[in-house]
């Protein structure tokens, strides 16, 4: 048997997807800055996926810009910001727990001479959108935070963020990855002038993202070269890959009331029957602030790596972290920011739910743990009786 159980990392792409992208490879789709026939069909392609992707989040397809997947769109939206408007200010706006596609790209801005604010967060992994409001200055040109937490699933106060930004005239950036296709986002009905998302998020290709750009925004260019994508990503265009996105897009969105529902009480389903079987059991992150599908928890006296071992014997795939920070001994900087200590965040999984996932594999995945944790803890020198609540 063998069930997975690591979504929010990536997720298959959809039948009906892979079928459209098949069809363009097997045809005759050319360069769509190519001005005869073969050019003009390639070029409807991704101008249908524009429209797809902009209706689903409520943009207009000129606003939409493809990139090569998240973290170049992550690039885009916050250096093109901190450039185009360096005469302006030069202080960026962050939280400590965002994707590392984030953190890094303010890391290096810093050491080009921007100053960059790292909010904290609470023990649940939200932001105070008070203490964001004090950290504006006058030099603030920029604030990204995420929409959703890829490791907790904890869903930040964005609505409320954006109309502080809007109020002190500072551009809002949102990494809304996680979010698209499992909670309802529009950027009609938030003030964001920036959002990132990643095509293999939604049941789509893998190298495949989208930079949303409010129309007035300005944004400094990363890469010079063609007119492609109104200028601001040059180089030819992914046809079949952004065909691909543009379908996957539109199907999660009209699922995603069902899913949610659907995915929402399979994660449950998941926390009661290890918390009805298990002593010693952390939830990590918000209880009602997360999303349907993410559910991370905190096994005492053990290490992940050994659960996920185990799980893997058992012919389950999950994660200890984000899937971009595997390979690391470090603690989770996501639960490290959220007050969680070393030891207990060393032994945190994550499991996140998708579309495949049935009810017995959330039923086989509890009966595997039991033995996988009480086997480590037989070993572990710190191990001891210890009922927790999750």
């Amino acid at each position: 048997m063998k069930i997975y159980l690591d979504y929010n990392a990536t997720t298959p792409v959809r039948e009906e997807v892979l079928e459209l992208m098949f069809d363009i490879y097997r045809g005759d789709s050319a360069n769509p800055s190519s001005i005869h026939f073969f050019g003009r069909q390639a070029r409807q392609f991704v101008d249908e996926a524009r429209e797809r992707v902009a209706s689903s989040i409520g943009a207009e397809p000129s606003e939409i810009v493809f990139t090569g997947g998240g973290t170049e769109a992550d690039n885009m939206a916050i250096q093109g910001t901190a450039y185009a408007l360096r005469e302006k200010g030069d202080h960026i706006i962050t939280q400590a727990t965002e994707h590392h596609a984030v953190l890094h790209t303010c890391q290096f801005l810093e050491k080009e001479g921007f100053k960059v604010t790292y909010l904290p967060v609470n023990r649940e992994g939200l932001v105070d959108p008070s203490e964001l409001e004090k950290a504006i200055g006058p030099g603030t040109i920029l604030i990204t935070i995420m929409t959703a937490n890829n490791e907790t699933g904890v869903i930040q106060p964005i609505e409320e963020i954006g109309e502080i930004a809007r109020r002190h005239k500072v551009v809002f950036h949102t990494d809304a990855i996680q979010g698209l296709g499992k909670i309802p986002f529009s950027v009609k009905d938030l003030k964001i002038d920036l959002a990132t998302f990643s095509a293999h998020k939604v049941y789509g290709p893998k190298g495949v993202g989208v930079l949303f750009v409010r129309k007035g925004t300005r944004l400094w260019p990363l890469s010079y070269g063609g007119h492609h994508e109104g200028g601001k990503r040059p180089g030819t265009e992914n046809v079949a890959g952004i065909a691909g996105f543009g379908l996957a897009c539109e199907l999660a969105v009209q699922d995603i009331k069902e899913s949610a529902l659907r995915l929402s009480m399979l994660r449950d389903r998941l926390c009661n029957e290890i918390a009805g079987s298990i002593s010693g059991v952390k939830l990590n992150g918000s209880r009602l602030l997360r999303l349907p599908n993410t559910l991370n928890l905190s096994f005492k006296f053990i290490e992940g790596e050994g659960i996920l071992l185990g799980l893997e014997l058992a012919g389950i795939a999950s994660a200890s972290g984000s899937a971009c920070t595997s390979g690391t001994l470090a603690p989770s900087h996501v639960l490290s920011a959220m007050g969680v200590p070393a030891a207990l965040a060393q032994g945190s999984i994550r499991f996140s739910l998708g579309r495949e996932n049935t009810k017995e594999d959330i039923d086989y995945t509890a009966q595997a743990l039991i033995p996988i944790i009480q086997r480590l803890r037989a070993l572990s020198p710190f191990s001891e009786e210890d009922k927790g609540d999750v």
